[in-house]
């Protein structure tokens, strides 16, 4: 009977712990995983604008873009951004420094899935209503935001086959961008 009766909460114990996981799992992830800054670098190419029936209109060439940002999250799904690109060889904006006007909006889901939102506001060297949207996954306990966008607003383009832009048109990309917190401790103060 002894083993029988140990045996029994060996069950009991094992299914405990494992539902007790299956939770831990579920609530891995929630808007308070992303807080404090981070160095975002990304890389991708812009192709060409795409109209509102979903067709892809390619530009001459395809520009290749190279970002690299600091991102400082709130923790309670906001941040505000700074970023230097090159975009076809040329810095984006046409300015060499970066570019502090932005913010932007995110969320993360309890399954370490979300969406970042980029916004660029008026005064920086990007035009004001340029919008990046991006699906994320949060991994390395918050430590790293692996992402690729699916929507880029521009405000203006024209392509190959003279299809222009209308005011917020979207762009055609294939963009990846990969985060990482920045650890402060072990920073020594000049001397």
């Amino acid at each position: 009977m002894n083993i029988r009766h140990a045996g029994i909460v060996s069950a009991m114990a094992l299914a405990l712990l494992s539902s007790s996981e299956i939770g831990q799992a579920h609530d891995r992830c929630s808007n308070a995983s992303l807080h404090g800054p981070y160095s975002f670098i990304g890389h991708g190419v812009i192709l060409g604008l795409k109209t509102a029936d979903g067709v892809l209109h390619p530009y001459a060439s395809p520009s290749i873009l190279d970002d690299v940002a600091l991102v400082t999250f709130d923790g309670n799904g906001s941040f505000q951004r700074t970023d230097f690109g090159v975009i076809g060889g040329l810095p984006k904006g046409g300015s060499t420094s970066f570019n502090p006007a932005q913010h932007g909006l995110y969320t993360v889901n309890d399954d370490c899935t979300g969406t970042m939102q980029i916004f660029y506001d008026a005064g920086g060297s990007v035009p004001a209503g340029v919008e990046t949207d991006l699906n994320i996954v949060v991994a390395a306990d918050g430590n790293l935001v692996e992402s690729v966008v699916y929507k880029a607003v521009t405000v203006s383009g024209t392509t190959l086959d003279k299809t222009t832009c209308p005011s917020n048109c979207e762009q055609g990309v294939q963009e990846y961008f990969e985060g990482r917190k920045v650890a402060t401790s072990g920073f020594r103060e000049p001397r």
